[in-house]
């Protein structure tokens, strides 16, 4: 019988059989507040154990992707947007025999940090907010200080860089403002994250009636594939055999990468994205609806900082600071529900204000979202 003090160990020296370009758990860079080893897990393990049971993790099941509120039970949320990074990162990870416990805890922790109604959400608190708003900066400050009521999951440096790192910028895979995470891991993860997002949001996109099958451009259909199954695994295969480099031990830079031929096919496919879906949501009445309620809640929680909920008030000296936390941590439905109360709240005040003013003039209000 194994002794329950040796199992860590023994998948420890598993490790040593990955690749030598693969982050191993016991040469971690370590985490903040130094702790016993588990017996059991490794480190990148019990990082991966700590984000699952996280309260943050379960309120991505009520989070936008793309489509608001949808009615259909089929569209994406946050949370199965996340899992599906995770699978597809496990498959290359474990193809390249690289590290899968840490690929799985970066993958799973990656959007942890999401705001309400999506992108939408996270580019009104950029605007409101003076020091600017990310979901991949709030992912980290959620790990590092919001979760387990302010003292952090404490997670290990290699998984908090691919948090923070995994983030893209409006350019093009692998183009110019790509950026880098700092494992091989994290890498995966950020490439995985493209390939999940660019095929359910075609699949949402099409279940929406925003386009057809016949839609899609030729060029990248021919070279990806005609379904979201022969998409992914068109991607998946060419990210692991054209980074096949990360397992040799002469390649002094080895990366994770795409052949040009389908990372161009998938570069227009997510480009047609922007121009026939994101765009177009992003001017849509009910994505201005949701910036208005985000708008109204900043708004409010700033000028009555004593209804936000008390763990919130000791997480920063700044009130916009706090502000931003607890908004960025709201769920679609609670934001929405939050709104809906403090305008009946409005409404009740301004009743009441009339008739104790006798007929005088009221004070004027902001309009109801609803």
């Amino acid at each position: 019988m194994i002794e329950k003090f040796n199992i860590r160990q023994l998948a420890e020296e598993r490790e040593e059989s990955l690749s030598p370009h693969a982050a191993k758990s016991k040469a971690s860079q370590g985490r903040e507040r130094p702790e016993e080893p588990c017996p059991v897990r490794t480190a990148f393990q019990r990082d991966r154990d700590r984000i699952i049971h996280s309260k943050s993790f379960r309120r991505l099941k009520h989070k936008t992707q793309v489509f608001i509120a949808p009615l259909g039970d089929h569209y994406v949320t946050r949370l199965t947007h996340t899992l599906e990074v995770a699978q597809i990162a496990r498959t290359i990870a474990r193809a390249l025999n690289l590290n899968e416990d840490l690929t799985e805890a970066i993958a799973l922790g990656h959007d942890l940090g999401h705001t309400p109604f999506g992108h939408v959400g996270e580019e009104v608190l950029n605007e409101l907010y003076h020091h600017g708003f990310s979901h991949n900066e709030q992912s980290l400050r959620v790990v590092d200080l919001l979760e387990n009521d302010g003292q952090g999951l404490n997670l290990t440096w290699e998984v908090r860089d691919g948090i923070l790192n995994h983030s893209k910028t409006r350019a093009d895979i692998w183009g110019e403002d790509w950026g880098k995470s700092n494992t091989f891991e994290g890498e995966v993860v950020k490439i995985a994250d493209a390939v999940a997002y660019i095929n359910h949001d075609i699949d949402d996109a099409i279940r929406a009636g925003m386009i057809t099958e016949g839609d899609l451009p030729l060029s990248a259909v021919t070279k990806l594939g005609n379904t979201r199954s022969l998409r992914i695994s068109t991607m998946v295969y060419d990210i692991i055999e054209h980074s096949w480099a990360v397992r040799g031990k002469d390649n002094e830079n080895p990366t994770i990468t795409m052949s040009p031929e389908i990372l161009e096919a998938t570069n227009t496919m997510r480009n047609f994205l922007f121009e026939r879906v994101y765009n177009i949501r992003s001017a849509q009445e009910e994505s201005e609806k949701a910036r208005e309620i985000v708008r109204s809640l900043y708004d409010y929680f700033n000028q009555n900082e004593d209804k936000l909920p008390a763990e919130y008030r000791s997480y920063s000296g700044e009130l916009e600071r706090r502000v931003v936390d607890y908004i960025a941590g709201m769920t679609d439905q609670y934001a929405l529900r939050t709104a809906e109360e403090l305008s009946l709240s409005k409404d009740k005040a301004e009743a009441s204000g009339k008739k104790e003013g006798k007929g005088k003039a009221a004070e004027v209000k902001s309009p109801r979202l609803f």
